[in-house]
């Protein structure tokens, strides 16, 4: 139970920081930084939901529900995908892409664990 509310708070902050970049891209739009206005709506749009459903994977993680384990599995998943790319990609930042990686690999551990932890004990026949 310790490792499933731990991670479900690691996922919930992930959504915190997935919404932290979607008042980031606002930003970039109110400030002109945008060189197109309507890939940059689509792109907010598609951020606030990505934020939102995370946190919801966190907040069923919290509380133990198998199918908010099981959606922050796949998330951080996705996370490491997008530190790899940040770390490896064509404007490779490194130390940018192990600060994203960090905590989604805690998250997955942590989440495994709670997995194993929420499984019912093996029958013996």
């Amino acid at each position: 139970m310790i490792a499933a509310r731990a991670a479900g708070v690691i996922v919930l902050l992930e959504g915190a920081g997935i919404g932290a970049l979607a008042v980031w891209e606002i930003v970039a739009v109110i400030t002109g930084d945008t060189a197109a206005l309507d890939s940059a709506i689509a792109l907010i749009v598609l951020t606030l939901a990505g934020a939102a459903i995370v946190a919801v994977f966190g907040v069923a993680t919290w509380r133990g529900l198998s199918w908010g384990r099981s959606g922050a599995i796949v998330a951080q998943l996705l996370i490491l995908a997008v530190a790899l790319g940040a770390a490896t990609g064509q404007y490779a930042h490194p130390v940018t892409g192990v600060a994203i990686a960090i905590p989604a690999v805690i998250a997955l551990v942590l989440l495994v664990i709670a997995v194993r932890g929420a499984a019912p004990p093996a029958r013996e026949d």
